[in-house]
């Protein structure tokens, strides 16, 4: 690569802008307006992705190596023949927010236009689906309303069911920096106590599943303080009275709400108390809002209050739903969601789809909406979908009741999967396609704020991979519909989608690009961060919707949706006690299909955990880091347990990251039930039942090793990346001399003379070691009962450093036991700059480190991205203190 590369991140939908320059090195874009320099752990560590390891490079069919008309010609006359025989809707495309926009219209366009069914959907589903119903309902159009400058501006800042300081540390900086500007109050509303919760002005942890209570409480005591707008209700909304009276029916006093949703009355009182008296009040809520069966009436809720104040598209304040994926946004513009058309138009409008069949030429243009992914895998299930394409997406993990997608997935007579690496779905596909990856592909994306940046590549494309708009181009083209699909260019592609949004709108959508309709070839490749809508003729795009009060419905008037508290979908039980909620790691990303590989992502949390309350734990009889065995109506998972006062009592914690690849039983996935909310269609990720058992292990030990193996036979194992390879914790319930044998098994490497074996038959211990060629470790194993410490930093280093073993190396191995000290940085607290907490607490004890800035300022930990903030100050709190006695 000659030169520098903006660029745009691969992760969450904050849309940081990247320089991508020599060598994979990235670094923060100053001039991008979503970060302005600034990168998150994950984001800083995206040249790390970029190896091949586990890329796929070649088309495969039934698992065998083919060209790629072979494979294409495959795909095309397999959907023609089951449209023939069945018709459109035994078709369906599952895709991804992982999709450039490109990428999105072309499937979409395709699936609804041409193959003639509305059975396109996304995982954007899981994520995002409730915000754009609510958005939908209240707006007329999915819609958000602010921007990133709100976070600056803001007096207030609501955090609801999103865990910003981890899942968008970018933005969470923002606020932080508000707060000592301005004096900026922060409320977060969780049931745990996150990092962004221990940050908090206020913390509410209410019972899960009652934030509707919560904010229908918020509207009624607005309405007894008389700090509504009714200036504001009279002339620009419509369904007000409704709304309050439902809210004061059920939530009418402080008192009512505080035992609804189990909360102290006086932290209630505070809470509604700031909102009631601070103008710029900014709402801003994710998938602990979205994710819910009744995830829509949570979102409208939160739009009533802030409609009921007329606090909504003014500087610092209204309703913010921020984005889980790169390009949520952009899937939600060109009609990704089975139940919408492409521009904000929607199939409940008989002229949209007659306007879309024009505007394509499409003889077959869809006229109802498809099937959302729960209910698209059950016709899969059942036989009703007979082909379906998986592109960008790892449904086995990531969707409720995993264990039926999986069966349906082994069912269905035609399944197709495009895809950058070998996943869990891959492993179904009749057809595979290898697909490009970030630094590979060339388009768009829209970040929270309705901002659309350039993605560029700055790589050339791995073996035979293509990007996903030029393969879904070139069934389209086999499949008979050439004229439609004659795209060379990203480019071509970007003018249509933007000659949609303005074709026959005048207003009607503020969705509207038309402004960069005839953007030249070059104006794209250099086109600049830029909010819609941008208009034909418009000079500036719109930074703030709604300030004028006109809404995208047909009278023009936001509506005020009637909502009451509803119970989660599935109540716990005397089996299944504990509610579990599923979410995001700091560092980690969906399936770790990418961040899995990188070692200072996977060294803050290297194993999955369980987490639970102390009182929990004591009344399951469960001890900190000892197994456990999670069971649901669904499925079950094992995961260690963590004992957290961070965890709100009858409620557990398993991230959704860990895969089969990654763990033996631990992914999340299995557990959830696959209840959803009837107007998004999004899943109740964030309550599914489950009991805790533990498990009595007998033996464990961990495996090094350079090489990626996958271990079988045992009950519990997990891996994760470290420098020079990888290490597997291994544990399970037989007797140690059990455990030896079946760890022995995975430890297959090359055996030669300088093979070290070292057992202790009445303790139980087993080492081995083997070098390869050069005289390097290559692996070790140590095995003992479950409760012998094996030490492994001085192996970790050993391993990473890369060099010939000496004697006194051979000898350590036999004893288990470095003859050397070896510093121990411990648990990384700070992934940007490696900082352990061993080096953290020895630091503020030695120099009596007063606050992070001190901190930072020595070790540059808490100085990038500031995701470890909370945790530093933490630590800080707890070990000063220590130093001074």
């Amino acid at each position: 690569m000659a030169e520098s590369i903006r660029t745009t991140c691969a992760y969450c939908g904050v849309g940081c802008g990247i320089v991508a320059a020599e060598g994979n090195q990235v670094r923060g874009d100053a001039a991008h307006p979503a970060n302005f320099g600034r990168l998150c752990s994950k984001g800083s560590a995206l040249g790390e992705t970029l190896g091949l390891e586990g890329r796929i490079l070649k088309p495969r069919i039934a698992g065998i190596e083919a060209g790629w008309d072979v494979a294409l010609d495959l795909v095309a006359r397999r959907f023609t023949e089951t449209i023939t025989r069945y018709g459109p809707d035994a078709i369906a495309f599952y895709v991804s927010g992982q999709f450039l926009t490109e990428d999105y219209y072309v499937a979409n366009k395709l699936m609804k236009g041409f193959i003639g069914s509305g059975n396109i959907d996304t995982n954007s589903r899981l994520c995002m689906a409730s915000s754009v119903a609510g958005h939908r309902r209240a707006f007329g159009e999915d819609v958000v309303p602010g921007c990133y400058e709100d976070f600056d501006n803001a007096d207030l800042a609501v955090l609801v069911g999103s865990n910003t300081t981890w899942c968008h540390p970018i933005l969470y900086q923002r606020l932080i920096t508000a707060r000592a500007k301005r004096g900026t109050k922060i409320v977060v509303i969780d049931p745990r106590r996150t990092a962004t919760a221990a940050e908090a002005d206020l913390h509410l942890a209410p019972k899960p599943g009652t934030d509707v209570l919560l904010f229908n409480g918020l509207l009624a005591y607005l309405a007894d303080k008389n700090a509504l707008d009714y200036a504001y209700i009279d002339v620009h909304t419509t369904g007000f009275d409704a709304a309050l009276a439902l809210a004061q029916a059920e939530a009418g006093t402080i008192t009512k709400v505080a035992a609804g949703c189990d909360l102290e009355p006086g932290d209630v009182a505070r809470f509604y108390e700031w909102f009631a008296t601070t103008a710029r009040s900014l709402t801003v809520y994710s998938q602990g809002v979205n994710q819910s069966a009744h995830g829509t009436d949570k979102v409208n809720a939160i739009i009533n209050v802030h409609l009921a104040t007329g606090r909504i598209g003014h500087p610092g304040m209204g309703p913010f739903s921020v984005t889980g994926q790169p390009n949520a946004m952009g899937g939600r513009e060109v009609g990704g969601l089975a139940n919408q058309l492409a521009a904000h138009m929607a199939f409940e409008d008989a002229g949209a789809v007659d306007r879309m069949r024009r505007f394509w030429k499409a003889p077959r243009m869809a006229k109802g909406p498809g099937l959302k992914a729960i209910d698209m895998f059950d016709a899969v299930a059942c036989g009703r979908v007979k082909a379906l394409w998986i592109a960008g997406t790892n449904p086995v993990v990531s969707l409720p009741n995993a264990r039926r997608v999986r069966a349906a997935l082994k069912s269905c007579d035609f399944v197709v999967v495009s895809d950058v690496t070998n996943t869990d779905t891959t492993r179904y596909a009749h057809v595979l396609l290898p697909a490009a990856g970030w630094s590979e592909k060339d388009g768009t994306v829209t970040n929270s704020e309705r901002r659309i940046s350039r993605q560029r590549a700055f790589r050339p494309l791995p073996g035979e991979a293509r990007p996903d708009w030029q393969i879904f181009v070139q069934v389209g083209r086999r499949m008979g519909f050439a004229e439609a699909f004659g795209y060379r260019t990203p480019a071509e592609i970007f003018r249509e989608h933007a000659a949609l949004s303005a074709f026959e709108n005048a207003g009607a959508r503020r969705f509207d690009l038309g402004g960069l309709a005839d953007l030249s070839d070059e104006d794209f490749d250099a086109l600049e961060p830029v909010q819609w809508p941008v208009g034909r003729g418009q000079r500036e795009p719109g930074q703030r919707l709604f300030a004028d009060g006109r809404y995208s419905t047909p009278d023009g008037r936001a509506r005020f949706v009637a909502v009451r508290q509803e119970g989660p979908a599935v109540p716990l039980s005397g089996r299944y006690p504990i509610a579990l909620n599923t979410g995001r790691l700091r560092d980690q990303w969906h399936t770790m299909t990418r961040t899995g590989a990188v070692p200072r992502l996977m060294a803050h949390a290297p194993a999955p955990a369980i987490d639970v309350s102390p009182q929990d734990a004591t009344s399951l009889g469960l001890s900190d880091g000892d197994c456990a065995r999670v069971q649901s109506a669904q499925g079950s998972a094992v995961a260690p347990v963590r004992i957290t006062m961070d965890q709100r009592p009858g409620t557990a914690f398993l991230s959704m990251h860990w895969s089969n690849v990654f763990a033996a039983e631990a992914a999340a996935g299995p557990l959830v039930n696959p209840d959803n909310d009837p107007w998004s269609g999004q899943p109740e990720l964030k309550h599914t039942p489950i009991s805790i058992v533990p498990l009595k292990m007998r033996w464990a030990g961990f495996l090094l090793s350079r090489h990626s193996i996958k271990p079988t036979g045992l009950v519990h194992w997990s891996k994760r990346a470290v420098v020079g390879g990888w290490l597997y914790e291994l544990a399970g319930p037989e007797p140690t001399s059990d455990g030896i044998l079946l760890a022995r098994r995975l430890f297959d490497g090359p055996r030669d003379e300088g093979a070290i074996e070292y057992r202790d038959t009445r303790r139980g211990i087993f080492r081995a070691a083997v070098t390869d060629s050069a005289g390097r470790l290559a692996g070790c194993l140590f095995v003992g009962p479950a409760d012998f410490v094996h030490e492994r930093d001085w192996l970790l280093a050993l391993l990473a450093e890369g060099r010939p073993l000496s004697d006194a190396d051979r000898r350590a191995l036999l004893s288990g036991r470095s003859a050397t000290a070896t510093p121990s940085e411990g648990r990384v607290v700070c992934s940007c700059f490696q900082v352990g907490l061993n080096r953290i607490v020895d630091m503020v004890q030695r120099e009596r480190i007063a606050d992070v800035a001190a901190l930072g300022r020595r070790l540059q930990c808490g100085t990038n991205c500031g995701s470890c903030l909370p945790e530093l100050r933490e630590i800080i709190a707890h070990e000063r203190p220590l130093a001074a006695e």
